[in-house]
């Protein structure tokens, strides 16, 4: 079974509990863009971390550096700590930002309100402070149950996930194995989840070798979240 989140074991025991969401709710997910947009959508989260600066400088620079439209959804907790990257990030035209949950809580072991209180930390957060309207929300480890997807539909947020697992935290996997499992799975719509919070030790490598070799070769461009659900192609 491949290595992703370290809670792994939590989200399955999680989802044994859960019951499974009926179409209707199921609908309201969005794990990539259209088959037929040749875009992708490079998200990265941005988790609280308990070591290290939380922030891996040296990828924004190179997204910057190249123009690589990207989308980040911020946690409230980390939000707290990194107030001038949070600005930084949001100056950036090409980039776009979006939720994570106030303290990345498994939101399917909380009541309908305690999740809304979850959800709506960041989201406030970046209203009062930095006068930006949040509409992307994307769940902590990928948890959600149905008052999850019922409370976001009600604050009016888009509920994102991901089809292309980079597998990013894992410390025991490599670059190359990380760069292989993406020349797999890399398609027209796809929506990479990665991490710019630093526990990535090779994001910024492996997204290097996306935009230099595997999205040209296979002709698909780089957009934001929301330019790829309306498959907005950039010009060239």
């Amino acid at each position: 079974m491949p290595r992703y989140f370290p809670h792994m074991l939590s989200l399955a025991l999680t989802l044994l509990l859960v019951p499974a969401l009926p179409p209707c709710a199921q609908a309201q997910v969005i794990k990539s863009g259209p088959s037929s947009c040749p875009g992708v959508a490079l998200t990265f989260d941005l988790c609280p971390v308990r070591k290290g600066a939380g922030y891996d400088q040296d990828l924004i620079d190179y997204l910057i550096e190249q123009k690589i439209p990207a989308t980040f959804f911020m946690s409230g907790k980390w939000m707290a700590k990194h107030d001038q990257q949070v600005q930084a990030l949001l100056q950036v035209p090409f980039f776009e930002i979006g939720t994570h949950g106030e303290v990345h809580a498994h939101l399917p072991l909380h009541s309908a309100d305690e999740q809304k209180q979850e959800i709506l930390g960041p989201v406030r957060l970046l209203k009062t402070k930095y006068h930006h309207d949040a509409t992307l929300f994307r769940p902590p480890y990928g948890e959600f149950n149905d008052d999850t997807v019922d409370v976001a539909r009600t604050l009016g947020l888009q509920f994102i996930l991901w089809n292309v697992v980079s597998g990013d935290p894992d410390p025991t996997i490599t670059a190359i194995q990380i760069e292989d499992r993406l020349k797999r799975t890399v398609r027209k719509g796809s929506v990479i989840v990665m991490h710019a919070n630093g526990k990535g030790r090779h994001t910024h490598e492996v997204v290097q070798d996306l935009q230099e070799h595997l999205l040209p070769e296979r002709r698909l461009t780089p957009m934001t979240m929301s330019d790829l659900l309306a498959c907005k192609q950039a010009v060239p």
